[in-house]
């Protein structure tokens, strides 16, 4: 796990609120190691259609965030489930920060012990935030 000292990098609006880890990392890829990469099916059926094609209007599919490593989130980002694999894909796809008025409590503590910052935020400081780095 890298050191955290400082993040400056793209940063992409998801403000879902009640984003749960289920729909972070579907329940049909707990099975696979984590050396498979899950971070290539964060958010699967969010981001994909049935036939595996990205969704145009899925904001990390947008040419402006590929690559993106802070994510801004909604209210209670990763309730649900207690996966730990949730946190996993999210890091490996190279997020390294997720900003959100709150978190699901297993999900902060999942993120501290896999190096993934969960900053929290008031939905009122985030809005501007995401508005910025949707128009730019």
């Amino acid at each position: 796990m890298e050191k955290f000292v400082r993040l400056t990098a793209t940063a992409c609006p998801l403000t879902v609120p009640n984003l749960n880890t289920d729909q972070i990392l579907p329940a049909r890829y707990l099975k696979w190691p984590r050396s498979k990469g899950l971070g290539t099916v964060l958010f699967q059926d969010l981001r994909f259609d049935a036939d595996g094609k990205e969704k145009a209007d899925f904001p990390l599919n947008r040419p402006a965030f590929k690559g993106a490593k802070i994510l801004l989130g909604g209210r209670n980002f990763g309730g649900g489930s207690s996966r730990e694999a949730a946190v996993y894909a999210i890091y490996d796809s190279g997020i390294r920060c997720v900003v959100a008025p709150s978190f699901g409590d297993s999900f902060a503590q999942n993120s501290v012990k896999n190096g993934l910052l969960a900053a929290i935020a008031s939905e009122e400081d985030i809005a501007p935030f995401a508005a910025a780095v949707t128009a730019d």
